[in-house]
């Protein structure tokens, strides 16, 4: 089974610019979870919480950072994960595109 996290909307310090580290921007998170499906699910609510609650605490300077950190955090709290894909990505951090960066496959 995967489960999908679409469009998760995250108001948090996150960025190592200095005006990005005075107050909190909309950061929008992806996920996919792959996990063995045995009668017991992987709840989705607990893993939105877990990441709102991580992103909002941790105030990342790196996109990269904050994959690396969250992909190893979820994997220890919900060790029913198999693999997993997240991406996190800025969309008004410039006025033409939304940036971002992702990480499984």
């Amino acid at each position: 089974m995967i489960i999908l996290i679409e469009n998760l909307e995250i108001e948090a310090i996150i960025g190592v610019l200095p005006f990005e580290r005075e107050k909190p921007q909309k950061i929008i998170l992806n996920g996919e979870f792959e996990y063995i499906y045995t009668k017991e699910y992987l709840n989705y609510a607990e893993i939105v919480d877990f990441l709102t609650l991580e992103i909002k605490n941790n105030q990342y300077f790196l996109l990269e950072d904050a994959l690396q950190d969250l992909e190893k955090k979820l994997k220890m709290r919900f060790s029913s994960i198999q693999k997993l894909t997240l991406s996190i990505k800025k969309p008004d951090i410039l006025s033409n595109c939304i940036v971002g960066v992702k990480i499984g496959y």
